[in-house]
């Protein structure tokens, strides 16, 4: 239960279901947790379902500069330092082919998804003991494609380059920088990525996602939830630079 005692952790898309789990289950170990992401009344509900003298919130928009300096400092503010740093914030944006899919769109996606990553690693990792780890937020989309998904897929991409070279500039501080590569779970984005592939009929995407899951179901998000914490623990020191990927078998295909 002291897996992560007295360590400070950053969680960003704080309000969101991986990053609620994740924060249950990193306090339950013993961490100091500050949730960021840009609804105040959301991150009020995460702190009231946490119940917790140990989690604080920022209000924060993960794509400004300020911003970013902004939850860093409230972190360094609030509890002295940063150890962990989970870098989660992400959108999933509509589902469209590549001709078809707006521009306004694309931008919004690439600046939640790629340069919210790279801000916080610009502005925290520096901030952070030596010895840290810091997790990003990838997907199975990550590593592979999905039709009318492409500035999505694009996206989370992305990031695993952002870690690789995260992890190459901070291994003389012994941080770790890993992503983290989940296929779909049963939360909010996935109802939405459903409802826009065929709207009114979610389930019956539902069913056809599991299909190609070896374990034919969705990850639950306290599952993503106990990766992190391996990652965010010392029983990952040796660690760094790595895909993991947590999609019940769906990339074996």
């Amino acid at each position: 239960m002291n897996t992560l005692k007295n360590k400070s952790v950053i969680i960003t898309g704080g309000s969101g279901d991986i990053g609620k789990a994740t924060a249950k289950l990193f306090l339950a170990e013993g961490a100091k947790v500050m949730l960021v992401a840009r609804n105040e009344d959301k991150l009020k509900a995460a702190i009231s379902e946490l119940k917790s003298e140990n989690v604080s919130y920022c209000v924060a928009d993960v794509t400004k500069v300020e911003d970013t300096k902004k939850y860093t400092e409230a972190t360094l503010t609030k509890f002295g330092n940063i150890d962990v740093f989970f870098n989660n914030a992400g959108i999933e944006g509509p589902v469209k082919p590549i001709k078809e899919y707006p521009e306004t769109d694309f931008d919004k996606v690439i600046d939640v998804n790629v340069k919210g990553v790279w801000l916080g690693c610009k502005y925290v990792i520096p901030k952070m003991n030596d010895g840290g780890s810091v997790m990003i937020t990838s997907s199975v989309a990550g590593i592979k494609g999905f039709s009318g998904l492409g500035t999505y897929v694009a996206s989370k991409h992305a990031v695993v380059g952002i870690m690789r070279v995260a992890a190459i500039e901070y291994a003389n501080h012994s941080i770790r920088v890993n992503t983290i590569h989940p296929g779909p779970v049963n939360n909010r984005m996935m109802r939405s990525i459903e409802e826009s592939i065929s709207p009114g009929h979610a389930k019956d995407v539902q069913k056809e996602f599991e299909a190609d899951i070896l374990f034919k179901r969705y990850a639950e998000s306290e599952e993503i939830a106990q990766l992190a914490l391996f990652l965010a623990s010392d029983a990952s020191n040796y660690i760094t630079g790595a895909m993991h990927v947590i999609d019940g078998g769906m990339n074996v295909k």
